[in-house]
């Protein structure tokens, strides 16, 4: 059996470095808000080429902070607009709700799977405040166009960097220059999940927030913290939502590797890329050759399919897995159908019903993916 993802594999080869780094937490006696939590919030933000880095609880919470602290600044208010690709995962969606603000749902490019920029225009109202590119699939968002368009508007740019942990943007930005930009640093701020799967995974849940705003991030820290910068004093309407001095530690030692794994990743896209026979099986990929650059990262490999649901029968069959990334988009959920389900969206619906992630992990050797494609390219 192939599995999809192998956290076990994963994590011990990271041994004994993730097992000391626990350890010396373990014996600290000091299990949040101390030294590893600041350190590696310190090692990300320079990591990202940001001012400032904020750990969180979580990827959902990271991104409702950075919301929650904009309407707290004045920057946004109850019922304004953001524009947010109608493929991403729910907690996308979520974050926005819970501030209180609208989602507008803007459809892809299939080419790409990310937001469609053109499209992202046609939405924008009186009311627009911001909009939210997702780097699905670990692939980085049109983030030229989407800056310019921000310009254009005057509103915020805010990046799910939830899948792009270490994607790196080379071709210039508005008020950047044109050297290269991390995911994270490409906007006004970003979110950052840190779960067990993602590129840069911890031991559990975890996220962060990057800015180059000190008072977004000054503001975010108070928020996380019940409101508080001072104990017992509580300015704001706070939540809880901290990441923990054990997974802080975990992330500094995976951080070390995550650009040599991201390598990884991007060598078996070229793998499946050269030797899956796409005409042969009537496949489509929003991989391109052009495309296996530092701009993607791979946390995902997707392909599509009409026959989606047979492709994957056949290569579990045979000891492969797999997954689907998303199996129902976020307008025809329960939770959110009320609102949304009435919309017509054919492109994000076609990504959904047709998408199949292939495994993709640096602990795969070339044995296993040959194995995976051999496989692939017998389904008739």
């Amino acid at each position: 059996m192939i599995k999809y993802l192998d956290l076990q594999k994963i994590n011990a080869s990271f041994e004994p470095e993730l097992s000391e780094a626990l350890l010396r937490v373990s014996h600290s006696g000091w299990y949040l808000h101390g030294e590893a939590t600041a350190r590696f919030e310190e090692e990300f933000a320079a990591y990202c080429g940001t001012s400032y880095c904020v750990g969180t609880g979580n990827g959902l919470d990271a991104l409702t902070l950075i919301f929650l602290t904009y309407r707290e600044l004045g920057v946004m208010n109850a019922g304004d607009e953001v524009i947010v690709p109608a493929n991403t995962y729910i907690a996308t969606l979520l974050s926005i709700l819970r501030a209180g603000l609208k989602p507008m749902l803007c459809e892809p490019s299939f080419e790409t799977c990310n937001i469609d920029a053109a499209y992202a225009e046609t939405l924008i109202t009186s009311r627009t405040r911001a909009i939210l590119p997702v780097h699905l699939y670990g692939r980085l968002a049109d983030m030229k166009e989407i800056c310019k368009l921000a310009n254009r508007y005057g509103l915020k740019v805010i990046e799910d960097a939830a899948q792009a942990h270490g994607a790196v943007w080379n071709k210039g930005l508005p008020g950047k220059g044109n050297h290269p930009l991390r995911a994270g640093n490409l906007g006004d701020a970003a979110a950052f999940s840190f779960y067990p799967a993602k590129n840069l995974g911890a031991l559990g849940d975890g996220g962060a927030i990057t800015t180059h705003d000190a008072r977004l991030a000054a503001t975010v820290r108070s928020i996380a913290n019940y409101g508080s910068t001072e104990k017992y004093v509580h300015r704001y309407q706070g939540i809880n939502s901290r990441l923990d001095e054990l997974q802080a530690a975990v992330l500094s030692v995976k951080l070390s590797r995550l650009d040599q794994d991201n390598i990884r990743r991007r060598e078996i896209a070229q793998l499946y890329k050269e030797g899956i026979d796409w005409q042969r099986l009537e496949l489509q990929s929003t991989v391109h050759t052009d495309d296996i650059n530092e701009a993607n990262v791979f946390h995902i490999f997707p392909v599509f399919s009409s026959r989606r649901d047979e492709w994957q029968r056949y290569l579990n069959s045979h000891g492969i897995c797999t997954q689907i990334h998303y199996p129902i988009p976020p307008h025809r959920q329960e939770a959110l159908k009320k609102e949304y389900g009435m919309q017509q969206l054919l492109i994000t619906e076609r990504i959904h019903n047709e998408e199949l992630s292939l495994p993709i992990s640096p602990s795969l050797t070339n044995e296993d993916i040959e194995r995976i494609i051999n496989c692939a390219n017998t389904f008739i």
